[in-house]
């Protein structure tokens, strides 16, 4: 990925966090990071590919309900999880996918912004 398109999503999620009004705090916590890092990653600036620039960006775009195809396909532990799970049938295919977007209820977004607030005002 191209330094620019890398800034794009970097400032893409730092706009997702701000319509949410999560501040980098929240962020941090959330995703086991420190403020600083996530600071230095929503800025856009000196931007690398990482596991914790993904994890920032995937939570955002997962926050927003837009998590992109090609995201999905570069979490090495998702892919593993259904290679490991699925039988190849079309059958089985679809019951993964129902229990899959079954587990949506427990990611809402709002469910996330209450719960990390609530644990940011204890």
């Amino acid at each position: 990925m191209q330094n620019s398109e890398l800034k794009s999503r970097a400032l893409y999620a730092a706009k997702v966090f701000r319509s949410l009004e999560l501040n980098q705090d929240d962020i941090a916590l959330s995703i086991g990071a420190s403020q600083s890092q996530v600071s230095r990653i929503l800025s856009g600036n000196a931007i690398r590919s990482s596991r914790l620039f993904e994890e920032i960006c995937i939570y955002a775009e997962n926050l927003n309900k837009k998590t992109s195809s090609e995201a999905i396909r570069s979490n090495k532990e998702l892919v593993d999880a259904l290679a490991d799970t699925w039988d190849g049938t079309p059958a089985h295919s679809k019951a993964l996918a129902s229990v899959i977007r079954s587990l949506a209820v427990l990611s809402s977004p709002e469910v996330k912004v209450l719960s990390l607030k609530s644990k940011v005002s204890k």
